[in-house]
């Protein structure tokens, strides 16, 4: 990459292609979000949506899941993407919206895979302390109820690209109604 743009554009191009290729490493990010008790809280995710004129990425969860209830105490996010092979780290903070029962979730619902569905029906809750791993559920629509949609807005974007000829680093800042802000940072 030579310039600012192309690293953005790059940067952009990655986080597509997680979203289409399910075995690219963008495919699933670490979600850092705030616990209860003000401590980070990560955990792996996967991309699924990705709208690059908007700056939203999509990502579905059950609504009984932990991050779904540090979210909406604090909606501040960071997703953090490695590519090794492409020596290509990318770190966005943004805020999250949840959606459920809406026109987002339904969306998204319909666009689900019936394996992916059956995720959102497992009985206890995610997290629950269980004498032994719960059966797979069964019935797809058993787990609508407890489908959500994060949608994540960028407001920052820092890549990080490594190579042999000098790494580059490269910050990306989009304020409130203001113009994106770029700048070139020391790796």
């Amino acid at each position: 990459m030579t310039g600012l743009a192309d690293s953005l554009a790059e940067a952009f191009r990655l986080l597509a292609r997680g979203v289409a290729d399910r075995r690219h490493p963008f495919h699933t990010p670490t979600l850092a979000t705030i616990a209860a008790d003000g401590a980070p809280s990560a955990r792996t995710v996967v991309l699924r949506g990705f709208a690059a004129e908007d700056r939203l990425l999509r990502i579905h969860s059950d609504v009984r899941a932990a991050k779904v209830a540090e979210l909406t105490a604090d909606p501040r996010a960071s997703l953090h993407f490695y590519d090794q092979g492409a020596a290509v780290q990318l770190r966005l903070s943004g805020s999250v919206t949840l959606h459920r029962g809406d026109a987002v979730a339904e969306a998204a619902w319909q666009q689900s895979r019936p394996l992916s569905r059956l995720c959102y029906a497992i009985d206890p809750a995610p997290g629950s302390a269980c004498p032994a791993p719960p059966p797979m559920p069964e019935d797809v629509e058993a787990g609508r109820p407890h489908f959500c949609v994060l949608r994540f807005r960028l407001a920052t974007l820092e890549w990080l690209h490594l190579a042999r000829q000098g790494h580059r680093r490269a910050r990306f800042a989009w304020g409130e109604g203001q113009a994106m802000e770029a700048t070139w940072l020391v790796p």
